[in-house]
């Protein structure tokens, strides 16, 4: 009786051992089928939540174009451009209506291609552009337009000319050969960039004349370069540019003459430095001298005089002389020139008809060191202010006015 209650005993717990195992055995397989099957649901991410997220598709590409299909009357001067979105160009091809093509350029991105050749007036343009989008397939689109046929094309000239060097005063002047309607459009095609920067305005002189010039004269040693970017451009009223110009300029030495009409004198400073005092003769009571600040036009190691040209008949004063080493300061006729027959006065009184009379040999020093730009400054002349119009009087303009363009 008591082995068969130790065997019983002994079943028992083997029953238990084998109930325990069994258990276990369950809890893996159910922990093994939580992590292996999804069920049908999304994995959890790292914060225990559901990751939703997915690869965006890739996007077919968006090519544009400029001008537009059909546009006319289009600037000639205004680039054609091809950009693309969501993929690269790969290629471009810009005809003219005689099947002649027209040279441009990709970026080195592949986002924009554009002309490198002028277009022409009043012509008709095609354009095709092939691009690759980000999901490999590619798109074409094209563009057919015509050029502005202009009632009449103007020429830009430029003061000062390209390769110069010229004075602290001297204005950026412009002659456009037809008037300009748009004035503000011609402003905005005129690019001058200096080296150190210096800030400026135009000012309009004329329907066909504007000037631009800093605030106060240059400093020596500015390097200006002027790029205006007129052809194919609309300056109003069916005026087109004619061609582009490119003119750079240097500023050299600050050579201001001091004239006084009290003293008789001229005081010549370069680089604020007085370098020579020369007695003058200005302009007698009935030519009166204009006051105020003039800059060196042109100069002539001889010319003839001659007063007709601005309006003095001989008959009443006029006259004709020849002189030598005249340095003109106005359109209106005055110079600093060698006048040995006014020797006597120099110094002392004013009798020439308006000009600054001066000895040979310091006629000869102003003419030998005179650039265009050079200031000279008449005061105490009793004559009446010099006029902004007459030659460079660009700095008797004051600048709040000058600011204001005069358009």
């Amino acid at each position: 009786m008591s082995g068969r209650a130790e065997d019983k005993g002994m079943a028992g717990r083997r029953g238990t051992r084998a109930g325990v195992v069994a258990a276990a055995i369950g809890l893996v397989a159910v922990l093994i089928s939580s992590c292996s099957s999804s069920g049908g649901q999304p994995a959890a991410n790292a914060a225990g939540k559901p990751d939703t997220t997915s690869a965006a598709p890739a996007k077919a590409i968006t090519l544009s174009v400029g001008p537009a299909d059909k546009a006319t009357d289009v600037q000639p001067g205004v680039p054609v451009v091809a950009t693309a979105t969501d993929g690269k160009i790969t290629t471009a091809a810009l005809t003219n209506n005689e099947g002649k093509a027209v040279a441009g350029q990709v970026t080195p991105d592949g986002l924009q291609w554009t002309n490198t050749e002028a277009l022409g007036y009043g012509k008709t343009y095609s354009l095709t552009v092939t691009g690759q989008g980000a999901d490999g397939k590619p798109e074409t689109k094209t563009s057919s337009f015509t050029t502005a046929q202009p009632r009449t094309l103007t020429y830009l000239s430029v003061n000062p000319q390209d390769g110069t060097t010229v004075g602290i005063g001297q204005p950026l002047a412009f002659y456009f050969d037809e008037p300009i309607a748009d004035r503000a459009a011609a402003e905005a095609m005129i690019s001058i960039t200096t080296e150190p920067k210096v800030d400026g305005a135009f000012y309009w002189f004329n329907e066909k004349e504007v000037h631009w010039r800093p605030q106060n004269y240059w400093a020596a040693g500015t390097k200006v370069t002027i790029n205006a970017k007129i052809y194919g451009k609309n300056l109003g009223n069916g005026v087109y540019g004619q061609e582009d110009r490119v003119i750079t300029t240097t500023i050299g030495d600050a050579v201001i003459h001091e004239a006084d009409g009290q003293t008789h004198q001229v005081v010549t400073k370069i680089n604020g430095q007085v370098a020579r005092t020369m007695p003058t003769s200005m302009g007698n009571a009935a030519n009166t001298t204009p006051t105020g600040t003039y800059v060196l036009m042109e100069k002539h190691d001889h010319m003839v005089m001659d007063s007709r040209t601005y309006g003095l008949a001989l008959d009443a004063g006029g006259y004709v002389t020849p002189v030598d080493w005249a340095t003109r300061m106005s359109n209106s006729g005055i110079f600093f020139h060698s006048a040995p027959w006014s020797i006597g006065q120099q110094g002392n009184s004013n009798v020439s008809h308006g000009c600054l009379n001066l000895s040979p040999e310091n006629a000869k020093w102003v003419y030998d060191l005179s650039k265009p730009g050079d200031i000279v400054i008449v005061t105490n002349s009793g004559g009446p202010a010099l006029e902004a119009w007459d030659g460079f009087g660009d700095w008797q303009i004051p600048w709040d006015q000058w600011v204001k363009g005069n358009r």
